[in-house]
């Protein structure tokens, strides 16, 4: 069954719901979402209509999802889908699998791939999801019984013309293999572009795993040049060392840069000479994490990392890490937006008094977006595509979205942070306005 995401279903309020105008002083990833697209809005001058239907989301779905467990007992988890808006095109975005889900945080991340898809130039909105579910407190068939009922709940909303799914917080291609084959199931039919981020053997596509470490890498690169940093050699801490963090490591320190930091949930290490980056990602990838590593460098906690020197920060993990607490502390000539929303608004001020500039994460972190429009298309066309051919398109989307965000910042006298998202906001409102409003 569903019923509209509201404050008052059950939930806990620590988990629940935030009201819909939040207070934009709080820090938090909706307001630190919010105080950008309301920068953006006023500086564009958005006519009252159009900026309110921009500041919310079109369709908030909540449902529930009952399940018997393998170990006997019985509990309904709740499930969301968030779609931000559609002028551009059908929704597209994550499915996150967390028992500390919050609502905001859905929003906040729906509307984050909205304005990604429009600076990126995707023919799709903005949406995002999750099960409220400790992926690791129940069995893998639990899981899959739980996500797939998620699926068959939201089958109305759902589908390769509707809201397209892509992986993210312990929603993996395994995950995504499921959410499909249940579409397929119910629809009669294969939907393989009801889903991104699928198995090669279910039609995903090269490049996918990678995908927003190399966006990552082009951005860094175009960055780099741009404000006078070396093209080899830049001494980058990462905050990360999974699927983006470690890419980026490893691409990074096969480029002939120093990676000088690197973090995951167990901890830090910090070698200013440079970490032995090869050694710390084998060792992840046997032990899950790198709490007992001892390879060289000095063992630090996570807002250690944050405040030690480099050129480049790049966060990776978690939102607000970088926030009004730390911000004055960070020793970075340049910041890199890996995660979503990953320097509070409050910091970003601090940060912008520093002259320490901030390549925003609907910007830089958009690569997993592009690689899930290329699946998309390639599922829609029945013709993969070759690794060559999926390279050389990530590099001219990324560089494209560069060059248009440049140009704003030109012309407006802004952040990087402020023109990307100006292009972003005039994109959607343009393409609201030219469908204009119906009932």
């Amino acid at each position: 069954m569903e019923t509209p995401v509201s404050t008052h279903q059950g939930m806990s309020p620590d988990r629940g719901a935030m009201p819909n105008t939040p207070l934009l002083d709080e820090e938090t990833p909706f307001a630190t979402m919010m105080a950008s697209f309301d920068e953006a809005a006023t500086r564009l001058g958005l006519r009252s209509e159009v900026y309110q239907v921009l500041r919310k989301s079109d369709r908030e779905i909540a449902v529930s999802l009952p399940a018997d467990l393998d170990d006997g007992t019985f509990h309904v988890f709740d499930g969301y889908r968030i779609q931000h808006n559609q002028g551009l095109g059908p929704f597209l975005g994550p499915l996150r699998l967390t028992a500390e889900l919050r609502i905001d945080e859905l929003r906040a991340l729906a509307a984050w791939m909205t304005w990604k898809c429009a600076i990126l130039g995707i023919p799709f909105g903005g949406s995002a999801g999750g099960i409220r579910v400790d992926p690791a407190s129940i069995s893998a068939g639990d899981l899959e019984r739980i996500v797939r009922r998620y699926a068959a709940s939201m089958m109305g909303d759902v589908g390769p013309e509707r809201d397209v799914f892509t992986p993210d917080l312990y929603a993996d291609e395994r995950v995504m293999a499921w959410i499909m084959d249940t579409i397929s199931t119910h629809e009669r039919s294969t939907a393989s572009s009801s889903v991104t981020g699928k198995p090669l053997a279910m039609a995903g596509s090269v490049g996918s795993p990678d995908a927003v470490a190399q966006g990552l890498s082009i951005i860094m690169r175009l960055a780099s040049s741009h404000f006078g940093l070396a093209q080899r050699g830049v001494k980058v801490n990462i905050q990360g060392a999974g699927t983006v963090g470690g890419n980026l490591a490893r691409i990074l320190h096969a480029d002939g840069q120093i990676i000088t930091g690197l973090s995951d949930v167990a901890g830090a290490f910090y070698n200013e000479r440079g970490l032995d980056i090869p050694s710390m990602l084998a060792y992840r990838a046997e032990h899950g994490h790198l709490s007992g590593y001892k390879g060289s460098g000095d063992r630090l906690d996570n807002p250690q990392l944050m405040a030690t020197p480099c050129d480049v920060l790049i966060p990776c993990a978690i939102a607000n890490a970088v926030h009004s607490g730390n911000a004055l502390q960070v020793q970075a000539k340049l910041i890199i937006e890996g995660a979503h929303g990953p320097v509070s608004q409050r910091a970003d001020r601090i940060l912008a008094q520093r002259d320490i500039p901030v390549v925003p994460d609907i910007l830089a972190n958009g690569g997993g977006v592009i690689l899930s429009y290329f699946e998309w298309v390639q599922n829609r066309t029945g013709l993969g595509w070759f690794d060559e051919m999926v390279e050389s398109r990530l590099k001219q989307k990324m560089r494209d979205a560069w060059n248009a965000v440049r140009n704003a910042q030109e012309q407006h006298h802004v952040s990087l942070r402020h023109a990307a998202h100006m292009v972003a906001v005039q994109r959607v409102a343009e393409a609201d306005q030219a469908r204009g409003i119906f009932a």
